[in-house]
């Protein structure tokens, strides 16, 4: 299964971003094989139904589940339809290296 962690940057070392929709990077982890990888959040900057967007994201990179601090109601819709499981952490501060260490 895929993992999505909401990141302000594209490395370990960024900080947990708590923000879905407006996310900066996801860091992609394929529990799988142990790889990740950090997609850039395309629609951070959009006016309006940032969240919509970055959940369809989520169902084209085929992901499980997202790791993030918050989920709109309209995203959360999404999510659910494509029964992807939302897990809220409130870690502010936390590295992207951090929470990955909690789900391995």
């Amino acid at each position: 299964m895929k993992t999505v962690i909401t990141s302000t940057g594209n490395s370990l070392e960024s900080e947990f971003d708590l923000r879905f929709g407006r996310a900066g990077w996801f860091c992609v982890y394929d529990e799988a094989n142990g790889n990740y990888e950090f997609v850039k959040n395309m629609n951070a900057e959009d006016s309006n139904g940032a969240g919509i967007k970055v959940s369809e994201k989520m169902v084209e990179l085929g992901v499980g589940k997202v790791i993030s601090g918050d989920f709109g109601p309209k995203a959360k819709d999404v999510l659910d339809k494509f029964n992807i499981q939302m897990v809220i952490l409130q870690n502010e501060g936390a590295t992207v290296d951090s929470v990955l260490k909690k789900i391995k």
